[in-house]
């Protein structure tokens, strides 16, 4: 068998490789077969990198010593009493093995993680500073906690997306979309002004709001403390 030069994380990594591509028992390997194959290897690494062959060299060193320990003759009693050579270096290569699979589930998962959008807190104080951004004796509290509602709910209804989609969500882009909505509908729930529920677009909309609301360009009134908040454009 021809052993093509391939990029291995080390000398068992490669020993694993050639048992399973010659599709033989890991318990039972044909120490001959694979001493061959993996001295094939590292003849060919030599070739092109010396100082990375020198790091398979030990295995290989071990290889021709469990091969050669096997081929000693044995009467049948000390067949029968004799530990089988190849014992420890299988127990290494299942636990190698094992750790190979762990290490691949890990990576996996940090895949998985790097689809996650995360967003720091935002800094609320610049939309604080005016006294007048809520009308009829509310705060900006009361705005806050209407957002804080609204993302209860609708975490009961369905969770929250939170992978980053293609297409970018802005603050300026909200604007100029909830600034079409008043133009059309004039006045407008709070609620109504979100139609999607992944974070990045529903942060985005809370922001272009009290951003809107801070520059006086809309008015935001609620008649009554358990009534719905209503968000319609400031006449000049």
């Amino acid at each position: 068998m021809d052993v093509k030069v391939l990029d291995f994380e080390g000398p068992l990594d490669l020993l694993l490789h050639l048992i399973k591509e010659s599709k033989v028992d890991i318990f039972n390997i044909p120490m001959e077969e694979i001493t061959s194959q993996y001295l094939s290897y590292l003849h060919t690494l030599e070739v092109i990198d010396l100082e990375k062959a020198s790091i398979y060299l030990p295995l290989a060193s071990e290889l021709m010593e469990i091969k050669a320990k096997m081929l000693l003759p044995k009467n049948e009693i000390e067949k029968e009493e004799a530990e089988d050579p190849r014992d420890d270096l299988v127990k290494r290569l299942l636990e190698y093995e094992a750790y190979k699979e762990i290490t691949k589930s890990l990576k996996e998962k940090e895949q998985e993680r790097k689809k996650v959008y995360t967003k720091l807190p935002s800094v609320l104080t610049p939309y604080m500073e005016e006294n007048n951004i809520i009308e009829n004796d509310n705060t900006l509290d009361d705005l806050i906690d209407a957002f804080q509602k609204f993302l209860k709910r609708k975490e009961e209804e369905k969770p929250l997306k939170t992978k980053v989609t293609l297409k970018e969500i802005t603050i300026s882009s909200r604007r100029l979309e909830i600034q079409s909505i008043l133009k059309t509908k004039k006045r407008a729930k709070f609620k109504e002004l979100f139609h999607h529920y992944s974070r990045s677009y529903v942060v985005a909309t809370f922001l272009a709001i009290l951003e809107m609301a801070r520059e006086s360009y809309l008015k935001i009134t609620q008649d009554g403390l358990f009534e719905e908040i209503i968000v319609e454009v400031k006449e000049e």
